[in-house]
This record gives structure tokens, C-alpha cells and sequence, in this order.
């Protein structure tokens, strides 16, 4: 089966259960995706096709795939996203994918689910996956993000080169992706919530982005940064720390679905369809206002 990825990190975290259900119903799963998404399920040992640009290259780069996966007949395919370009990309490279009605997208699809409303996002894509097998099952307690072990020893050596032990720093994630542009989604109180860390004898560190070095580096002197560091490493990491302090970002879900300690900063832009899931998540969220910044020190001193 080929399944056609989201294109933002966190709703591809959520859709994990959905794609361990279709798994377990016997589809040998191929992903078609962002090339971040590689790295972000190599733990799980489905190989991932990283999507041309443009409609033209992904369009030839599709009917080749659909003739490496046909096995005497048209591959089952399924879309997580919702519009009508990936319905139509799929459409011209010969498959017949099946998803969510939206975006009048109906008539290129195989099968034209009704999406539910006002539930969250990973409920969605479990419903999705539900509705493609004809199966009713319930959501499972955790979405269980696995690393490679290759992704383990690299974050176990990424420790050892910085002098950092199990437990003993907090990782800050302060972006929130390219999508927020006016970056309505960033807590405005990392660099005092770092210096206090520091002051509290506590080590920081941050895995920046692409494109996000400089504002990571600026956020305190003897913060540590690892640039470059692929999101199965990431996930290790976040698992390895005393927590992880992020916005409302894809790192933020991939640390809840890693099981790590999240304190979750979602301010007065939460959407509940986002929350992160995951058994060790505390969750910040008022209309009106940010959280301070020793409400969240707090929160950070009492995680161990």
C-alpha cells in the first residue's frame, strides 16, 4: 500500500497509529512523502519515498513507483492529506487513492470518506484508517514513536561529545515552523526561562532547524546546540532528557509521542484537534495570556 504523507512533521507523528493499524490488517506500507520523514520512521522499517518537487517530477516519479509496487494489479493507496493537489498528483501517476472528501476532491478518489468533526487530528486519521478496512476498533492509549538503533548510538554519542548524562538537561524547543510567520505560536519566554535554567545549575540545549541556528545560538551563551540532527536522533534525545519545554511545533509532538516529559506552551493559540498525546504530557494553555516564566521553571524543577 502506498500512503501519502502529511506535509508538517506533527500530523505525520499523529498519524502513527493509523499506520500501525493498516500494518496490522496486513498491508506492507510504503510512504510517500517529505524527506524529513525518513528519519522520522526509520524505527519502524517502512521505506519512505522522499516526493519530487513540482507536480510534473512527482507525477512520473508515482507511475514509476506504481510499477515497482504492482503486484498483478492496481497497489491500494491512501491519502493523510487533505487536499485536492495531492489527490490529483496520485491520480496522474496511475493510482486510485482512497481519503477524506475535502476540497471537492470527491471524484478523484476511489473511496470518498465523510470526515468526523471537532475531533483531534490523530482520532481523524485512525478513523481514516478505519474506514478504508471496514474495521471499528478503538484508539489506542499512546502513539509509541519508535528509533531506530542506529538512532540510538547516535544519540547516545552526541551525550558523551557534549558531557551530558541521562536526565540531566532540558531541551528547549522555541520555533514553531515555517508557517507561522508572524510567529503567533512562540512563547516569548525562552531566553529568560534558559538563562534561569543556567542559573539553577540545570544544562539547555536546543536541536535548531534549517534556517533556525541563529535565533537557537541566541537564545543563551552556554546553551548547547545541535545543529543538523535528523528527528529520529531528535526523539531520542527528547527521551533521554529530565524534559523537553517546546511551542506548539512538530518536535513538541514527536517528544510526547517518544513518551518524553513535555511541558506543552500552547498560549491562547490552541486548537484542540492539536494537542500532543503522549502518557507524560503537561499541557499550558490560557486564552488570554502566556504562561510566566516561573510557572514554567517551576514545572521544569519538578520533572524527574
Amino acid at each position: 500500500m502506498l500512503v501519502r504523507l502529511c506535509n508538517w512533521v506533527g500530523e505525520a507523528v499523529l498519524t502513527l497509529p493509523a499506520l500501525r493499524r493498516l500494518e496490522a490488517a496486513g498491508y506492507d506500507l510504503h510512504l510517500y512523502g517529505k524527506g524529513w520523514a525518513r528519519a522520522l520512521f526509520e524505527g519502524t522499517g517502512w521505506p519512505v519515498t522522499v516526493r519530487a518537487a513540482g507536480l510534473k517530477a512527482a507525477t512520473a516519479q508515482l507511475r514509476s513507483l506504481r510499477r515497482t509496487l504492482d503486484s498483478g494489479g492496481r497497489p491500494p493507496s491512501l491519502l493523510m492529506t487533505n487536499s485536492f493537489g495531492s489527490a490529483l498528483e496520485m491520480r496522474l501517476g496511475g493510482f486510485a487513492p482512497s481519503g477524506y472528501a475535502k476540497e471537492g476532491r470527491s471524484l478523484l478518489l476511489r473511496h470518498a470518506y465523510r470526515k468526523l468533526s471537532g475531533v483531534p487530528a490523530a482520532h481523524s486519521y485512525w478513523h481514516l484508517a478505519g474506514r478504508f478496512l471496514g474495521t471499528n476498533e478503538p484508539f489506542p492509549a499512546a502513539l509509541d514513536w519508535v528509533p531506530s538503533d542506529t538512532q540510538r548510538i547516535m544519540a547516545q554519542a552526541l551525550l558523551a561529545q557534549h558531557g551530558l548524562t541521562q536526565g540531566s538537561f532540558v531541551i528547549l524547543c522555541p520555533f514553531s515552523g515555517p508557517d507561522d510567520r508572524e510567529n503567533l505560536r512562540v512563547w516569548p519566554g525562552f531566553k529568560e526561562l534558559a538563562a534561569a535554567l543556567q542559573t539553577a545549575g540545570i544544562q539547555t540545549a536546543v536541536c535548531p532547524g534549517p534556517s533556525e541556528e541563529e535565533a537557537a545560538a541566541a537564545l543563551a551563551a552556554n546553551v548547547i546546540c545541535l545543529p543538523g540532527v535528523d528527528l529520529g536522533v531528535c526523539g531520542v534525545l527528547f527521551r533521554l532528557a529530565r524534559c523537553v519545554v517546546s511551542n506548539n511545533t512538530g518536535p513538541g509532538h514527536l517528544a510526547a509521542a517518544a513518551g518524553a516529559r513535555l511541558i506543552s506552551i500552547y498560549g491562547e493559540y490552541l486548537f484542540a484537534a492539536w494537542k500532543p498525546i503522549g502518557p507524560n504530557v503537561q499541557l499550558f494553555h490560557e486564552e488570554s495570556r502566556w504562561p510566566t516564566v516561573d510557572v514554567i521553571l517551576a514545572a521544569v524543577l519538578g520533572a524527574k
